[in-house]
């Protein structure tokens, strides 16, 4: 089998236990994931099954969006609602203020990796260093958030929704802007709605993956290997060029812009993710089955 299926994951889980189950249910090894989720987060988990993981970086370095709870006055060691309080207050922050603040975390910007995070610094990952009660320096990371929209509020609760790039911590980003507003912020919510191309309205639950794979229907779940690349334009190339295409020997492709392209067969069959400079074709990533 191969393919992608969109997962709404539930809370409680990580993304390696999706992953792990999911490879139990489908009896496949080849599997992996798109972008992690924090175990307290839901939502849009690509998983990429067989061939289909060689396209699993595409998502992964891909913009997402998200809903996600913003409590202010409350500040945690993990910089979400999991963690140990380390302060308490009651804010007086008006919706005019925390919008005013909010648009000022829009756009290009460097943001500290939380402790408890993945990263590593000298070869230990920070979560690992946070539970022994060490702090580290981490270096800024380069982001981008495109939009922050307030959707509803109720006391010293708020409704974001944030459209990001690769590599942004909403949680830090709640924490910042408690931060900023002088009273402390924690994230006490986090449900990813989309991940590149996938939204949540394509999502499948485990208990409907489950149902599937016992009435053999898994693969009218999946999507096709292609579908993570479809901001690029399609090419059909004849067979000449498609036969030199999986033979690694294409080189030369005229009559187009530069660019990067989805190449495919005469049959349909997708082929590579290449690259068109001044006539000269590289591939970027080969999906030739071998």
């Amino acid at each position: 089998m191969n393919g992608i299926i969109i997962i709404d994951k539930p809370a409680g889980w990580t993304s390696h236990d999706v992953v792990a189950k999911l490879r139990g249910i489908l009896k496949i090894k080849r599997i992996g994931h798109g972008g992690t989720l924090d175990p307290m987060a839901t939502g849009v988990l690509p998983i990429f099954i067989g061939r289909a993981t060689r396209a699993s970086e595409f998502c992964e370095n891909a913009d997402k969006e998200y809903i996600a709870g913003l409590r202010l006055g409350l500040v945690t060691d993990t910089q979400d609602i999991c963690g140990n309080t380390l302060s308490v207050c009651e804010p007086s922050v008006s919706i005019k203020k925390l919008t005013e603040i909010i648009s000022h975390f829009i756009g290009a910007q460097k943001q500290t990796p939380p402790m408890y995070s993945a990263v590593k610094i000298g070869g230990k990952k920070l979560y690992e260093l946070a539970r022994r009660g060490v702090e580290v320096e981490r270096p800024e990371r380069d982001i981008f958030i495109s939009c922050i929209d307030l959707l509803e509020s109720e006391e010293n609760d708020f409704l974001l929704r944030i459209a990001c790039s690769k590599g942004t911590y909403i949680r830090t980003l709640c924490h910042d802007i408690g931060a900023t507003l002088g009273c402390g912020g924690t994230m006490s919510s986090l449900r990813r709605i989309k991940a590149g191309v996938f939204t949540i309205d394509k999502a499948h639950t485990l208990d409907e993956i489950i149902d599937a794979a016992q009435s053999e229907k898994i693969a009218s779940l999946a999507l096709p290997i292609d579908t993570v690349l479809s901001e690029y334009q399609s090419v059909t190339l004849s067979d000449e060029h498609a036969r030199k295409c999986k033979n690694g020997a294409l080189h030369k492709i005229t009559g187009l812009q530069d660019g990067t392209y989805r190449f495919y067969g005469p049959d349909n069959e997708f082929l590579v993710l290449g690259e068109l400079r001044s006539g000269n074709f590289r591939i970027l990533k080969s999906f030739v089955t071998t």
